[in-house]
């Protein structure tokens, strides 16, 4: 009874580990999250840029607001706090561009499209 016993705890623990290390070993889900969100930002800034200059800025607005969004998914501990503050320029080029300044919101959208960018190239080097 006791070598049945030590076998099948032997067998479960075998298990266990193999469940666990194939775990381990699979790609993180969230990484692709993170690389869709950085570039979700960098297309919405782009594309809010692009509305500027057609002089179209309620559609800028609301392209300013979805790349805030996807900024938002954009978790890096490493950046978190440049994130965070580019972000705020996206929020204040947003006010601008509600307010008829399309100068003062061409330029917070080029300081937060850098930002961003070197946001996704320290990302890139890590990983």
């Amino acid at each position: 009874m006791r070598s049945i016993n030590k076998v099948l705890t032997t067998v479960l623990m075998a298990a266990s580990v193999a469940a666990l290390s194939t775990n381990a070993m699979a790609e993180p889900k969230g990484e692709a999250a993170v690389k869709e969100a950085i570039e979700n930002t960098l297309s919405g800034i782009a594309a809010a840029q692009a509305e500027i200059k057609a002089g179209d800025l309620p559609g800028a607005s609301k392209t300013i607001l979805e790349a805030s969004q996807a900024s938002k998914e954009f978790r890096f501990e490493i950046t978190e706090r440049q994130r965070q503050k580019a972000t705020d320029i996206l929020k204040a080029a947003r006010k601008s561009v509600e307010a008829g300044d399309a100068v003062a919101a061409e330029t917070g959208l080029a300081t937060a499209l850098k930002s961003f960018s070197e946001m996704k190239a320290t990302y890139d080097k890590t990983h």
